[in-house]
């Protein structure tokens, strides 16, 4: 499938995306990217730190989150933080380039501050912001951004923005929606490891039941694997 490529390694996956985003700043005065967090993220962004930091003009990048757990940009959970540490230290984005979701905030004002956030500075294209590459990660169970099966109802949500909880720690979490995430220009799903295969078996080749998964609902994706996440495929 012409939508799908399947790297020997995650290292190999974060070369192929660190030469896109090369080509993306090259071609384009400004680039808007929603981020997302895991271990697949964190890979990519020591690539570019490491090999990139030079090679691509940062002042052109302006970077988002398409979730964010509802705690402190200092705590150890917050997907801003694993960002800062791994790529924005190390290399020369501009600090008003930087959006962050204001995860220590009460979840419903972060929600409402980003959900605004995002209406003042992205492109508005048909009535919603627009980004123009969307990175997305899939968990074991198919939630996407913090989507979650349980809460599936959310992704139609008419919201920019919701406010998500996670079925298990009962965490609140601020994610984007649906209709935000699928108005992306470009949609790039990372996704590594032997753990992700079943999941990721089911909804690519639509077995039943796929439709039950947020990640099933992502409209013309591509797929960006690793040989122990494709391996059902």
């Amino acid at each position: 499938m012409s939508n799908i490529k399947i790297f020997d390694s995650k290292l190999e996956l974060a070369q192929f995306f660190g030469g896109l985003l090369k080509e993306r700043t090259a071609q384009n005065e400004k680039v808007n990217i929603a981020l997302s967090g895991g271990s697949t993220p964190k890979a990519i962004f020591d690539e570019l730190a490491n090999n990139y930091a030079e090679l691509i003009d940062w002042s052109k990048v302006h970077l988002f989150w398409g979730d964010e757990r509802c705690v402190p940009p200092t705590d150890e959970e917050s997907n801003y933080k694993m960002t800062l540490d791994h790529l924005l230290s190390k290399v020369s984005v501009p600090d008003e380039n930087v959006h962050r979701i204001q995860g220590e905030l009460n979840p419903e004002e972060a929600r409402a501050k980003y959900d605004t956030l995002l209406g003042d500075t992205l492109p508005v294209v048909d009535a919603l912001p627009q980004f123009d590459i969307m990175l997305l990660g899939m968990g074991d169970d198919g939630h996407t951004a913090s989507i979650f099966p349980e809460e599936i109802d959310l992704w139609n949500a008419e919201e920019k923005c919701v406010v998500a909880t996670h079925p298990q720690s009962g965490q609140k979490r601020v994610s984007l929606t649906g209709q935000i995430i699928n108005h992306a220009r470009e949609i790039y799903f990372l996704v590594t490891g032997a753990g992700k295969a079943e999941k990721l078996d089911e909804i690519i080749n639509q077995k039943p039941g796929y439709q039950n998964y947020p990640a099933a609902l992502v409209n013309h994706p591509f797929w960006l694997l690793d040989k122990e996440a494709a391996h059902k495929l």
